[in-house]
């Protein structure tokens, strides 16, 4: 049996754990854990992706997320049901739980799998500069799938629900979300289906005006680089990249972006990029499926103006 743990946040299932789902339907019979009873009524979802039950934990410190509370919770569930393999999501939250759990089974994890094998996995490492064969030798095979990596492709059962029994000390609430700061409701950076970055090449935080308009046009959101950040130009929030956010759209458009390996492991799941810059010879240039050599400045309102003028 496969056990895959469910990223949920107050009961809002992550996209990642439907790439995890969907991983886990080619290695055997899938089971989900669900912790909290936020969880409770993902039943029907989890079952589109092909779990054919729900193991569902509730507890006085599973309120709201708690890394030390879950990875003691996955700990408890591997013991008590007995898997072949536990998957979790390859996202900060779901390595964390995973490196928790594993610490407590006193076993090794494998974390950021892109690719199982028969008796081998590949893995990303260092941020996706690398891609590294190993095997693991465990009674339990502890994984998190790398994001992006496998197609949330729905295959729906009947999934049933099953509560399982835990005992949580309460001592494990001592880090835990205690309080939230909303923010406004629309696509993120993570799930848009367009992205227009811009680089140090945009020039200052007024030079991302034009983007701005590029991407209310086609219905999208703006990212930048880490240059871009560290002169203050946009917020952290706003940035791609193996320290900042790693994104999937229908298409990436990279202005005046080099393309540092940072920066690409952020961008390489896009599904098409186009970059525009004046280098020919620029690393996002050269990967790019397009490129526009020129200067952004009069290249993105051009753009604009166009898809304007398309749609009458």
């Amino acid at each position: 049996m496969i056990l895959v743990v469910v990223e949920h946040d107050r009961g809002t299932m992550s996209p990642a754990t439907w790439e995890a789902l969907a991983a886990a339907r080619a290695l055997g019979e899938v089971h989900a854990l669900t912790i909290g009873e936020a969880a409770d009524g993902l039943v029907d979802q989890i079952g589109n992706f092909g779990a054919t039950v729900v193991h569902q934990v509730h507890g006085d410190v599973l309120g709201d997320y708690g890394p030390e509370a879950w990875g003691e919770v996955v700990a408890q569930a591997v013991k008590a049901l007995d898997p072949t393999v536990v998957l979790a999501t390859g996202t900060d939250r779901g390595n964390e739980v995973m490196a928790h759990a594993a610490a407590r089974l006193d076993m090794p994890m494998v974390a950021n799998v892109i690719e199982f094998g028969s008796d081998e996995l590949t893995r990303v490492r260092w941020g996706g500069s690398l891609l590294e064969r190993c095997r693991l030798d465990a009674p339990v095979r502890l994984l998190t799938v790398a994001h992006h990596a496998f197609a949330a492709d729905e295959s729906p059962v009947a999934a049933s629900a099953t509560p399982l029994a835990v005992e949580l000390d309460p001592v494990l609430s001592r880090t835990l979300v205690r309080d939230r700061v909303e923010r406004a409701a629309g696509v993120t950076l993570a799930t848009a289906p367009v992205v227009v970055s811009g680089g140090r090449g945009v020039g200052s935080a007024e030079g991302f005006a034009p983007l701005q308009e590029l991407a209310a046009e086609l219905g999208g959101v703006v990212g930048c680089s880490r240059a871009v950040t560290n002169n203050g130009w946009r917020n952290h929030t706003d940035q791609v990249g193996q320290t900042g956010t790693r994104i999937a759209p229908d298409i990436y458009i990279a202005c005046g972006i080099s393309g540092a390996i940072q920066h690409w492991v952020g961008a390489m799941a896009s599904k098409k990029i186009l970059a525009i810059n004046t280098d020919p010879e620029a690393n996002m240039v050269t990967k790019a499926d397009y490129a526009v050599i020129g200067d952004l400045h009069q290249v993105v309102p051009a753009i604009t103006a166009e898809v304007r003028r398309r749609r009458g």
